[in-house]
C-alpha cells in the first residue's frame, strides 16, 4: 500500500490535470485510495471528473487523445 502512494505522490508526471488510473482487481488498490486521496488532497490537489478535464470550445483531439487548440 505505501508503495502505491510513494509511486503516485512522488511520480515526475504529477501535476494539475492529471489523471490516476487505478486497475481493478489490484490486490492493495482499495486499500491506498483513502490514505492516497486524503494525501493529495493535504497537497494541494482537488478531485473533479474526467468531463471537467476535457476543453469543448475550439479545441480538438489529436489521434494520441491530445487536446489541441484550433
Amino acid at each position: 500500500m505505501d508503495a502505491i502512494i510513494k509511486t503516485v505522490t512522488q511520480h515526475k508526471h504529477l501535476g494539475n490535470g492529471s489523471i490516476i488510473l487505478c486497475h481493478n482487481g489490484a490486490k492493495f488498490t482499495a486499500q491506498a485510495l483513502d490514505t492516497l486521496i486524503a494525501t493529495l488532497k493535504n497537497e494541494g490537489y482537488s478531485f473533479v471528473p474526467v468531463s471537467e478535464l476535457i476543453y469543448k470550445d475550439n479545441y480538438h483531439m489529436n489521434h494520441e487523445g491530445r487536446q489541441i487548440k484550433n
